[in-house]
C-alpha cells in the first residue's frame, strides 16, 4: 500500500485530561489536529508485529469521520489489524472488554461521555492500554510531550471502510473487522448475572424503564432488555442512537435525564428506573419516587455483591475516588476486606485491579464498575440493580433504607458549576488554599475544623504519586466539604464542591439531602466565597 508522510505542525492544546482529549468538534476539524494526536499515540507505544488496534465511540457528529481516518493511520503505523464496532458504535465498557476478550494491543476510543454533541458540540479521544483501561498517566504525558514536537504523521493510502456491514476486509495486507460488539458485550453480561432470575422478576408484574438518552446503549438496551429478558419495548426511552443525542445532554442525572425522572416520580412510576450516558460508562438508579446516589449504589452493591452470581465467591476488596462518600468504607469494614481511595479518574482503580486487589469500584460522578472490565460500567450497575431486586423481592427504596438502618447514612450531595471562567474558578481554589494554614481548630456554626489538605495519593502498587487531586476540608464530626476542577469539560471549568455528613439519627436518615446539608452548604460558601468570586448565586447541577 502507498504512505504518505504529512508534514505538519505541533498544536499547544494537546494535554489529555482525566478522559482523554476534549475539545470543540470544530477544533477536531482544523486539518491536521486529529491526526496529530492520533499520530502523537502511535510514536509514543512500541508497537509490536501483528498488533491489532480496537476502535469505536459513541456515535456522536464527526465520530465515523474521525474512525475511517484511524484506521488509515493505524495501517501506516504498523498495526496489522483494526477491530471496530458496526456503524463505528462501541460503548466505553464494550471497547474494554473487547481489548480483554481478543487481546488486542490497545484501542482508541471516540467519546466526549456525557458532554453534548452536534457540529457545534463537543467531541473526544482516548488511548486505552492492553489490559483494557485508560492509559496511565506516564502514557498520557508522553503523548502530550510528543504532540508538542510532532512535525508530520503517517497515512495509508486506503479507501473507506464500509463501517455498516459485518465481516472482515483485507486491504493490501491489512485486515479491517467490523464486528457486532453487542453481541459479544451482552454474552458477557449473561455470564455474570442471574438472567433466569430476572426475566422472572419481569414477568411477574414488574416494571422497569431504561433512558438510553440517545446515546451508544440503545443497540446494547434492546439485546440485553428486550431480546434477552423480555422486557417490554416499551421499557426503554430514547435507544436509537443519534449523532446529536436528539438534541440533549447525555448526562444521567436529576438535572439533564428529566424525562426519565418525571416517569419515576410519576403517578405510574416502575419498580426500576435507570439511565446511562453518552459512552455506557455512567448510571443514575431510580426506584418508585426514590434517588439512589452513586456513593449509596456502590454501597449496596457491594453490601449485596454474593447474591450476584459474578461475585459469590466474595470480594477481594472495593475502592472508591476520593470525592466519593465513605458509605462503601463501613461496608468493606463489616465484610473485612480493603477498601482504597484514589483520586478522581477510572485509571486510578486499574492498577488495584490488575493486581487483584479490588473487584468492585465506583466514583460519585455516576459511574461504577468491577474487575470484568477496567472501565466504569452502566449497563452492568442496572443488571446489578435487577439482580438484586429479583434476588430480595424488596423495592429499590427498601433496599437503600435498610442499608441505611444497618450502616448510618452518609447524606450526600455534589454542587456543579458548570462553564465558570477559568480565572473565576481559579480565584476560588486559590482563595481556599490561602487559608489553610489558620482554618484547622475554627468553628463555623457547629462544625469545628480538624484538617485541611489538597488530596494526595500513592499508588500502592507501582509506588506512583499524584498529587494536587481535590482540596479537603475535614470536620471533627466526620463531615467533610471538597472542592475541585473538574476536567471533563471543553468550555471554561466546571467547580465541584462535595458535601458529606454522617448520621445514625433515623430521623435526619429521612431528610431530603439538600435541607440535612443546609448548614453545611452554607459553611461551604463563607469558606470558599464562591457565589462573590463567581457571581453564581446556584449550582448548574445538585446530585
Amino acid at each position: 500500500m502507498q504512505l504518505h508522510s504529512v508534514p505538519t505542525q505541533p498544536f499547544n492544546d494537546q494535554k489529555p485530561g482525566t478522559s482523554g482529549l476534549r475539545k470543540k468538534v470544530r477544533v477536531f476539524q482544523q486539518p491536521h489536529y486529529l491526526q496529530n494526536f492520533v499520530q502523537s499515540i502511535f510514536d509514543t507505544l512500541e508497537i509490536p508485529p501483528n498488533a491489532t488496534l480496537t476502535v469505536g465511540g459513541d456515535g456522536r457528529y464527526f465520530n465515523r469521520e474521525a474512525i475511517q481516518i484511524i484506521i488509515k493511520m493505524a495501517a501506516a503505523n504498523g498495526f496489522s489489524k483494526v477491530m471496530v464496532g458496526q456503524h463505528g458504535i462501541l460503548s466505553t465498557p464494550a471497547a474494554s472488554h473487547i481489548i480483554r476478550k481478543y487481546h488486542t494491543f490497545g484501542g482508541i476510543i471516540l467519546s466526549a461521555s456525557h458532554n453534548p454533541a452536534g457540529p457545534e458540540e463537543d467531541f473526544g479521544i482516548k488511548y486505552n492500554t492492553a489490559n483494557g483501561g485508560p492509559a496511565p498517566e506516564k502514557i498520557t504525558e508522553a503523548i502530550f510531550a510528543r504532540s508538542k514536537q510532532i512535525d508530520r504523521y503517517s497515512l495509508a493510502d486506503l479507501p473507506d471502510v464500509d463501517l455498516s456491514r459485518l465481516g472482515k476486509t483485507v486491504l493490501e495486507g491489512f485486515e479491517v473487522e467490523v464486528m457486532d460488539a453487542v453481541a459479544d458485550y451482552a454474552d458477557l453480561m449473561q455470564t455474570m448475572f442471574d438472567f433466569p432470575a430476572i426475566k422472572h422478576w419481569l414477568a411477574n408484574g414488574h416494571r422497569m424503564v431504561f433512558d438510553a438518552m440517545h446515546a451508544v446503549t440503545g443497540p446494547y438496551a434492546q439485546e440485553i432488555f428486550v431480546r434477552r429478558l423480555g422486557a417490554p419495548a416499551d421499557s426503554l426511552m430514547h435507544c436509537e442512537v443519534s449523532e446529536t443525542f436528539g438534541g440533549g445532554h447525555p448526562d444521567p442525572n436529576l438535572t439533564y435525564a428529566d424525562a426519565l425522572v418525571n416517569v419515576a416520580y410519576g403517578a405510574q412510576a416502575p419498580d426500576l428506573a435507570a439511565a446511562s450516558d453518552g459512552d455506557g460508562d455512567r448510571n443514575m438508579i431510580l426506584g418508585q419516587h426514590f434517588f439512589v446516589t452513586p456513593s449509596d449504589s456502590l454501597a449496596l452493591i457491594a453490601a449485596h455483591a454474593k447474591r450476584i452470581p459474578a461475585y459469590a465467591q466474595g470480594l477481594a476488596g472495593v475502592a472508591r475516588s476520593m470525592p466519593t462518600s465513605g458509605a462503601v468504607d463501613r461496608v468493606a469494614t463489616a465484610l473485612g476486606i480493603p477498601c482504597y481511595e484514589t483520586p478522581t479518574g477510572w485509571k486510578f482503580f486499574g492498577n488495584l485491579m490488575d493486581a487483584g486487589k479490588v473487584t468492585l469500584c465506583g466514583e460519585e460522578s455516576f459511574g461504577t464498575g468491577s474487575d470484568h472490565v477496567r472501565e466504569k460500567d452502566g449497563l452492568w450497575a442496572v443488571l446489578c440493580w435487577l439482580n438484586l431486586l429479583a434476588a430480595t423481592g424488596e423495592s429499590v427504596e427498601s433496599l437503600v433504607r435498610s442499608h441505611w438502618q444497618q450502616y448510618g447514612r452518609n447524606v450526600y450531595s455534589r454542587h456543579d458549576y458548570e462553564a465558570v471562567p477559568t480565572a473565576q474558578a481559579q480565584a476560588v481554589i486559590a482563595h481556599l488554599q490561602a487559608q489553610f494554614d489558620r482554618l484547622p481548630g475554627q468553628t463555623i456554626g457547629r462544625y469545628t475544623i480538624a484538617t485541611v489538605d489538597d488530596f494526595s495519593y500513592t499508588d500502592p502498587v507501582d509506588g506512583s504519586v499524584s498529587r494536587g487531586q481535590g482540596l479537603r476540608i475535614l470536620f471533627r464530626c466526620g463531615s467533610r466539604i471538597v472542592v475541585r476542577l473538574s476536567g471533563t469539560g471543553t468550555e471554561g471549568a466546571t467547580i465541584r464542591v462535595y458535601l458529606e455528613a454522617y448520621t445514625e439519627d433515623p430521623a435526619l436518615q429521612q431528610m431530603d439531602a439538600q435541607d440535612a446539608l443546609a448548614e453545611l452548604i452554607a459553611v461551604a460558601h463563607q469558606l470558599t466565597q464562591l457565589p462573590t468570586l463567581t457571581g453564581r448565586q446556584q449550582p448548574t447541577v445538585i446530585t
